[in-house]
């Protein structure tokens, strides 16, 4: 609504309820002559930007009504300045960014402590303040236009608020997107890259610590990490911190695979720190997270790989490993070889030559059960695959002491 227009509309809808005749001359322009020719003419007001009205006052006037026309000018020149106070707001909205990112992250939960509420607030008050002294009638007039007008206002405020949120977290999405896919590029690099992975992860846990997606990573860097150091004390302390943040990952959203596989990881991992009584709960864990894992994302090979793992190593248990675990949990880890086997050629009908090691655990798995040719064929498909890891490594001092029992 133009400036001008809200006065005229101020001014007729006092004037019906009071029941008083106002003259009203509205816009630039008149001349002098045109002024001259009223009689009654006192003062003129010029309220806004220069917007030239005159209220029509003088000795033919009734007292009542001059006051009227006072408290007119008052309630004018408040309509004026919210309109230029909501000016202003709109040209703030792009500084609340850092308020509403804030909000957003649940630092600041009361809507009404936020800049843009103590603005209307401020302004709704001001408005108040200088129409007090208005007769009952007046005031309810002013109270519905005032109302009229800021609910208006504030429903444009909320919606260009809404949009500027909306802006923010896509802008957020798409930071997180590309550090995301900086930081698998890292895991699959050197070891140095590994651990640039892991710092930057830790530099911007503040920033994105909210986000499960974020936080698996974080675990899957403090493995990498892990793996790549060589102090005891520096590898214990990477597999606290990974599993204490993968508990964290879980935690923050239930239903994200990965969450559960490297917690379930981290959880073997700690298998080498921990007494005897922790390593085999830690056990249980890493099954029930692997299914659950499983459960989430069934196509996932790496999850179908370490299952085999577990199950190969829970079948090959002594018999007091297996009567500790009884007694200290009611009932013992339980799978067989042909357990092992299923989840490892899982793992191949998922993903062909997944890996070095998966082949030499067929091998293991056909060499337990008498199936000596076919884990000569598992033991000839992984020598044809290169060294490019440590998990090559080993998987190479493992099939240099099987090929030979198997008459190779």
């Amino acid at each position: 609504m133009a400036q001008t227009d809200s006065k005229v509309l101020v001014l007729g809808v006092l004037a019906g309820v009071a029941g008083i005749g106002l003259a009203v001359v509205c816009y630039r322009g008149l001349n002098s002559k045109r002024r001259g020719s009223w009689p009654g003419l006192s003062h003129t007001c010029t309220y806004g930007h220069g917007s030239g009205m005159m209220l029509v006052d003088g000795p033919g006037l009734p007292g009542g009504q001059a006051e009227v026309l006072q408290r007119l000018e008052a309630l004018i020149q408040c309509v004026s300045e919210l309109k230029e106070e909501m000016k202003a707001l709109k040209t703030a909205l792009p500084a609340l960014k850092d308020h509403v990112r804030e909000e957003l992250k649940g630092h600041n939960t009361a809507h009404g402590a936020g800049p843009l509420h103590r603005a209307r607030r401020k302004r709704t008050v001001g408005a108040t303040s200088r129409a007090e002294g208005l007769s009952s009638e007046d005031a309810e007039s002013e109270g519905g236009y005032i109302t009229a007008l800021t609910d208006s206002e504030d429903e444009e405020d909320d919606e260009e608020l809404s949009e500027a949120e909306q802006r923010w977290e896509e802008q957020e999405e798409d930071e997180l997107s590309v550090l995301l896919e900086r930081i698998d590029r890292l895991h699959q690099g050197s070891e140095s890259d590994k651990r640039e992975s892991l710092d930057i992860l830790l530099e911007q846990k503040d920033e994105f610590g909210q986000n499960s997606a974020f936080l698996w990573r974080l675990t899957r860097a403090y493995c990498d990490v892990h793996d790549v150091c060589f102090s005891l004390e520096e590898k214990k302390s990477h597999a606290e911190k990974g599993k204490q943040v993968g508990e964290e990952a879980i935690c923050l959203n239930p239903k994200c695979a990965e969450s559960h596989q490297w917690y379930a990881i981290m959880c073997g991992i700690m298998a080498d720190y921990d007494t005897i009584q922790n390593k085999i709960k830690n056990g249980y864990i890493f099954k029930d997270h692997l299914d659950k894992a499983i459960e989430l994302k069934p196509q996932d090979p790496l999850s179908y790989y370490l299952l085999g793992r577990w199950c190969y190593a829970v079948a090959q248990l002594s018999w007091i490993e297996r009567k500790v675990a009884a007694t200290l949990f009611g009932e013992p880890p339980s799978a067989t070889i042909e357990d092992a086997l299923k989840n490892f050629l899982k793992v191949e009908e998922l993903h062909p030559a997944y890996s070095k090691l998966n082949y030499v655990f067929l091998a293991k798995c056909y060499k337990y059960l008498g199936q000596m040719e076919k884990a000569r064929r598992m033991c000839e498909a992984a020598g044809s695959m290169k060294n490019v890891s440590k998990e090559d490594e080993e998987a190479q001092k493992e099939l240099d002491v099987l090929l030979p029992a198997l008459g190779v």
